[in-house]
Parts: structure tokens; C-alpha cells; sequence
């Protein structure tokens, strides 16, 4: 099997989310049991100057459907961030799942040369398709699920290694 744009991107974005997602149920169910208010975790962040977990939520969704969208082209599907509860963050993470699932793989493939340029406030950059996909979507991506994560750790969810790295076979 060779490697493209599609076959690097698209499941390991869905993994990913699919991986959050049941961290996410894991914390649900800590709150609980803890009679605490679920959705009360969902402000928590390690840092002050750190976004909370369920902007955590949020930035690996936009990371995986905007990486998708600026190397295949297309419209991604725009959500608001204003889920404040589980139960939303789960459907914005089916959201966007759905929407990877839907992505055309020859258009994916086809942008592995296409320009793409990033601006938010005072960074900026270019890349291929390819390297932004290498070297700043994917990193970035997983630097979200990570603190995300970490945050559930931090709230005493129980969740080790192997909880953040989900079902996995060696083929």
C-alpha cells in the first residue's frame, strides 16, 4: 500500500476523535460517580493560559476537518464552539467524523502539492498540502487530543497508555 494524502490524514484523524470520544464518556462517567457536575470538567485546563478541555474538543475537531478541507478543497463544516455539555462535544465529534468519512479520497490525494497558507494573529506560514499535513495539522491535532487527555488525568479521570492509545492490531 502506498502512502497519500488520504491514507495519512483520514483515519488517522477518525482514530483520533474516535479515541477522544471515549475519554470523554470515561470523564462523563468519573463526574458522576464522583457525584460531581459533569459537565463542570468541561472548564477545566492545565494552565491558566491554556484553553479548557472542551476547547480542547473543539481544536482537534477544526484541525481535522480545516486540514482536510485546505489540501482536498471543499467546504469543511463550520461549528459554532459552543458546546458546553458532553453530550455536545460528542455529536460535534460524530460531526466531524461524518464529515471525514465523506471526504472525496482522490481530491485528498490530488492536493499533496497544493499551496497552503495559514494566518491567525502574527503567525503565518506556507506549506505543500503534504507538509502542512506532516508537520502542522497532524502534530497539532494530537498536541489537542494530548492536553485533553491530560486534563481528564488532571480531574482524577482513570485513564492510562492504553486508553489514549485505543484498540490497535498490527495490521
Amino acid at each position: 500500500m502506498s502512502l497519500t494524502m488520504s491514507t495519512l490524514s483520514v483515519p488517522a484523524f477518525v482514530r483520533g476523535l474516535s479515541i477522544l470520544s471515549t475519554l470523554l464518556k470515561k470523564g462523563e462517567e468519573h463526574a458522576a460517580q464522583a457525584g460531581a457536575a459533569p459537565d463542570a470538567m468541561l472548564g477545566a485546563r492545565l494552565a491558566d493560559d491554556m484553553l479548557p478541555l472542551g476547547a480542547q474538543v473543539q481544536r482537534a475537531s477544526d484541525t481535522a476537518k480545516f486540514a482536510v478541507q485546505r489540501i482536498g478543497g471543499g467546504e469543511a463544516p463550520k461549528f459554532a464552539d459552543e458546546e458546553t455539555t458532553f453530550a455536545q462535544l460528542q455529536e460535534r465529534i460524530a460531526n466531524t467524523i461524518a464529515y471525514l468519512h465523506s471526504v472525496d479520497a482522490a481530491q485528498l490525494d490530488a492536493g499533496a502539492d497544493r499551496e497552503v497558507s495559514l494566518k491567525f494573529g502574527s503567525f503565518g506560514a506556507d506549506f505543500t498540502g503534504e507538509s502542512y499535513l506532516l508537520t502542522f495539522a497532524l502534530p497539532n491535532f494530537y498536541f489537542h487530543v494530548t492536553t485533553a487527555y491530560d486534563i481528564l488525568r488532571n480531574q482524577g479521570v482513570k485513564i492510562g497508555k492504553l486508553d489514549y492509545l485505543g484498540a490497535f492490531g498490527t495490521r
